[in-house]
């Protein structure tokens, strides 16, 4: 795997665009390798005089001229710009990944200066200087914007206010009601249920449906095996029993799942952490590891669930409360769907008291009341005896960031846990459940819901 270093000479020798946006931010003291730093040099040199892309050769002819390296340096250096090749990467990740190494290293270096002061080994500067130093190495970051000027910006605004909102879509009729066609990006996204009532369910529901949109699906699971995981959307996808899966020969097993991926231009990737090992800050170092080794970039992230995360702000043995650690580990995931760019959808459970009720409140999450605090959009799952009779789960809104959470407050979903699929149901279902009069008073044009499966054809 290459090092950030590489990808960053690589760009800026291929990448015009990715080059006039970094080499304001980037210094030669960033390198820590020597070889490396001196084709920086070359580089920087050649686009500040002459406000163009270098080449591999320009670089060999300039870096024979120096003097400060002999052959055998020489000979390293030119091996190492004929390494550099031009490969497709991600624009976006690629600036962030470079922002963020050019802030570690800055810090860094930073840090080292700081030592030296406090030692009194420089003779330029004491220590009062310390806190300047590390302070510009805080503050580095690439985003030039300061903020919205009101009077001025005013087309800019506009144009927000009529700007289709990237969505990633669900199947089910009223979930893109609640939510005027799908979750938006840098949303957190809760379901609360008891245990066994589908919570797991409804996430591999939501992920399968995802991919056969064509979006790249992300799945962290700290409760159930990859495979187990996998099980499930198998039989979602595969529409198979999820207890009649292993008895599918593995030609038929094989021809369901190549049909699939010719209907789909997503991918889905299952990452298992075991329970309570994981945080915030090894989801973004997958995130980084996946677009780097796979060039996967998801569009949504699920991760089953949030009560089992672990939080990167408090130690697993810290004497911390359930309310400030549950509350962190939210606060933590949101800022990993800002950071990302993507809707989280999670899970979380509900207490004693609700477990088994017909009707749940925010007052039953269980553990932490800062959760609802944090989340864009909660809702509960509820199952009864009756509801299951008729092979349906009742949704209710908690809270709702992107509508009135008062329309369409509770609904019933079909639900078919053998093959772990949820599915629309008949309007007449709804009508002792939907709040009187809200139909009426529901103004959203919302798109037709889409089939998930038709037009599958599975031998």
């Amino acid at each position: 795997m290459d090092k950030v270093e590489i990808l960053v000479l690589r760009n800026l020798l291929f990448n015009e665009k990715y080059l006039r946006k970094v080499i304001p931010f980037i210094k030669a003291d960033y390198f820590e390798d020597t070889q490396q730093r001196i084709v920086f040099e070359e580089i920087l040199n050649f686009v500040t005089e002459y406000n163009e892309l270098s080449t591999k050769e320009v670089l060999c002819i300039e870096v024979e001229k120096r003097q400060d390296i002999n052959d055998t340096s020489f000979q390293e250096i030119t091996k190492l710009i004929s390494y550099l090749e031009e490969v497709p990467t991600d624009y976006d990740w690629l600036v962030d990944t470079t922002e963020k190494w050019c802030r570690d290293r800055a810090i860094y270096l930073a840090l080292m200066e700081s030592i030296s002061l406090a030692d009194g080994k420089d003779k330029e500067k004491d220590r009062d200087a310390i806190p300047g130093i590390l302070s510009d190495a805080l503050a580095v970051s690439f985003d030039s914007h300061v903020g919205h000027d009101y009077l001025l910006d005013y087309e800019a605004r506009y144009e927000s206010y009529h700007r289709k909102e990237d969505k990633i879509e669900f199947d089910l009729e009223y979930f893109n009601k609640i939510t005027k066609g799908g979750l938006p990006n840098k949303t957190l996204n809760i379901a609360l249920a008891g245990t066994g009532v589908g919570k797991s369910l409804f996430m591999c529901h939501v992920a399968s449906s995802a991919l056969l949109n064509g979006k790249n699906v992300l799945y962290i699971t700290l409760e159930m095996a990859e495979e187990k995981i996998a099980e499930r959307i198998d039989a979602n996808l595969l529409n198979v029993p999820i207890q009649e899966i292993t008895d599918l020969p593995k030609v038929m097993f094989e021809n369901k799942v190549t049909n699939l991926a010719q209907k789909t231009q997503g991918t889905l990737i299952i990452k298992e952490y075991p329970t309570a090992s994981a945080h915030s800050g090894h989801f973004k170092a997958l995130l980084n590891e996946l677009a780097l080794k796979k060039s996967f970039r998801p569009d949504i992230i699920f991760i089953d669930y949030l009560n089992i995360c672990a939080s990167s702000r408090y130690r697993g043995n810290s004497t911390v409360n359930s309310y400030s650690y549950i509350k962190a580990i939210a606060e933590e995931l949101r800022g990993l769907a800002v950071e990302a760019n993507v809707p989280i959808v999670s899970a979380t459970q509900t207490t004693r008291s609700g477990y088994g009720s017909s009707d749940v409140e925010l007052t039953d999450t269980s553990e932490s009341f800062g959760l609802p605090a944090t989340a864009d959009l909660m809702f509960a799952l509820i199952s009864t005896d009756d509801l299951e009779g008729l092979g349906q789960i009742m949704v209710k809104q908690l809270k709702n960031r992107y509508n009135d959470p008062t329309i369409f407050k509770r609904f019933v979903v079909g639900i078919d846990r053998a093959k772990m699929r949820l599915y629309d149901c008949e309007q007449s279902a709804q009508e002792d459940i939907l709040d009187s009069g809200q139909e009426e008073e529901y103004n959203y044009e919302e798109p037709k819901p889409k089939k998930s499966f038709e037009g599958f054809k599975f031998s």
